[in-house]
């Protein structure tokens, strides 16, 4: 007789079940009350924390960088990641010294990186003390001090860091398209440009999906980068919905309404990520794939 499967998957079950989603209903449950987080006799208000998220207005700024910032992360990491991918599978010299390069952002935390940011982008930091050396001073200003630049700079770590990833995803996806229709293209005629277009970007569109879907998600949790950097400064231009969470939770003892923000931030990764798969299945369906 064989044996039952069920003994295989528990310990991932009881992970799954017993503490993943007991912490989402433990935050449920947390987002109807008014608490310090230290408090013994919590407040219940019922859905009184989610109707002030909905007039909250730093809770629209933050979804607001977070759409501007998916947009504009996920087409540059999306671009270069393939172009880079495309050129590695072609014949280069020294092409793993460049793999090494292209993917050593990756692996480098955030917490490491960010204060070489902080200066580099400083009033007195490096990109203006070079800017001030190549004739282009009038340039120089304090990135991360104003609202203008300081949600492009966090967007330019952002492309740098995680763009070896996107790099490594099309690299391994480029390698499963036939090389018979490669070959054939180019027996026809077709331009590597045209090759590109019509053939490999086609070839690697499951992983593209795959990175948006990653991508929506990663935009609604990022946390990391504009704290450590701008501490979601200055005045809010770099607040997302995770730093907007634990300023609200943490330094602010408002844990009812923190976790209020993690349940709709949960909703929308939901949501974001269910709306690129009907689109990606859709087109599917057009295509006749």
């Amino acid at each position: 007789m064989r044996p039952s499967g069920l003994p295989w998957i528990l310990p991932a079950f009881v992970f799954v079940v017993g503490i993943l989603y007991y912490c989402i209903g433990e935050t449920g449950y947390l987002s109807t009350l008014d608490w310090d987080g230290t408090s013994p006799t919590p407040t219940s208000v019922g859905l009184q924390n989610y109707q002030d998220i909905l007039v909250d207005p730093i809770f629209w700024q933050a979804i607001w960088h977070t759409v501007v910032f998916f947009l504009v992360t996920f087409t540059a990491q999306t671009a270069i990641g393939f172009v880079f991918a495309a050129l590695l599978h072609s014949k280069v010299k020294l092409a793993t010294v460049y793999k090494v390069i292209v993917f050593t952002p990756v692996v480098i935390a955030p917490a490491t990186m960010a204060p070489v940011f902080r200066q580099m982008f400083a009033a007195d930091g490096q990109l203006n003390w070079f800017l001030d050396h190549v004739g282009l001073g009038f340039l120089s200003q304090p990135w991360l001090a104003q609202s203008s630049t300081a949600m492009p700079v966090i967007m330019f770590i952002t492309v740098w860091n995680f763009t070896g990833l996107t790099f490594v995803l099309y690299y391994a996806a480029m390698g499963q398209i036939d090389p018979e229709v490669l070959e054939a293209a180019r027996t026809d005629g077709a331009s590597n440009l045209r090759t590109l277009v019509s053939i490999v970007w086609p070839g690697v569109r499951s992983t593209t999906v795959a990175l948006a879907m990653l991508s929506v998600i990663g935009a609604l949790k990022t946390f990391d980068i504009p704290y450590l950097v701008t501490i979601g400064g200055p005045n809010y231009a770099t607040e997302f919905l995770g730093t907007y969470i634990y300023r609200i939770s943490i330094p602010s003892a408002h844990v009812g309404y923190g976790a209020a923000l993690s349940i709709m931030l949960l909703v929308l990764a939901l949501l974001g990520a269910i709306a690129v798969a009907a689109r990606s299945n859709r087109k599917d369906g057009e295509s006749g794939v």
